[in-house]
């Protein structure tokens, strides 16, 4: 049995990804990235740390050809390359905040194909490729609390993370009735201080009621930084439980 372990993390350029890419960076790991840049920071940690990297540059609005990439490329490896493989959905955007009524058309699709379409195309590639593997497979979605909760002006990101939600309880019932299912679950990450936070914190009041409750988070202290919302988010993904709720919250006792 090979000792090696893969995880596939897409949105691995930047902020809570970034973070994670580091930490899963360990020997005896082969990380894949799906970016629209690589990293040349996180290249040279990897070489430091003695771990395989690979970092494809994909546009995750072009989902169908990263899941081609990503199909092929798992079935070349085979089923006995490594003891485990793991996908972690993290890649998503805001699109420009604004009620429904004043949203571009491109913006509103761009939003929905990175975070909704390209992640169901990568998963159904994940599954489908790993599907004769004889080792432990996991799918672990970035999903938002807006995927639960309601919020003015961001019709598009909200829709994205609660589809999110809906296609893992459904891929859930899917694996459950295979020999040797993956484990799937859409994880809300807590509230991060990341770049989308800045976005959310710098738009119009007119146009963004809830302006002001992203600014007093930040205020407040009750933003969590990347890193240490990466080492919760892993830390989840290997709970023995994982997947048993398929839609959770890391803040989830």
């Amino acid at each position: 049995m090979p000792l090696n372990h893969l995880t596939l993390l897409t949105g691995a350029s930047r902020g809570m990804g970034l973070a994670m890419a580091h930490q899963l960076l360990r020997p005896g790991h082969t990380l894949v990235c799906i970016s629209r840049h690589r990293n040349a920071v996180l290249a040279q940690a990897a070489s430091q740390a003695g771990a395989t990297l690979e970092q494809w540059e994909q546009d995750l609005s072009q989902g169908a050809q990263a899941a081609r990439t990503l199909r092929h490329w798992l079935t070349a490896q085979g089923p006995a390359a490594f003891a485990s493989a793991t996908l972690i959905n993290n890649a998503g955007v805001i699109p420009r905040i604004a009620p429904l009524s004043a949203s571009e058309p491109a913006d509103l699709a761009n939003a929905l194909r990175v975070g909704l379409e390209a992640p169901m195309q990568i998963t159904a590639a994940f599954l489908g490729a790993t599907e004769g593997w004889a080792v432990p497979r996991k799918v672990l979605n970035i999903s938002s609390g807006l995927g639960r909760r309601a919020m003015a002006s961001q019709a598009a990101y909200c829709a994205a993370k609660a589809g999110m939600d809906h296609f893992t309880r459904c891929v859930a019932l899917d694996e459950a009735i295979k020999p040797q299912g993956a484990k799937v679950c859409s994880l809300a990450p807590g509230v991060i201080d990341t770049d989308m936070q800045v976005q959310l914190r710098g738009a119009d009041p007119a146009a963004f009621p809830d302006r002001q409750n992203f600014a007093n988070l930040k205020t407040g202290g009750q933003l969590t930084s990347p890193a240490d919302a990466a080492t919760r988010v892993l830390a989840w993904l290997e709970r023995a439980d994982f997947g048993t709720n398929p839609v959770a919250d890391v803040r989830d006792a």
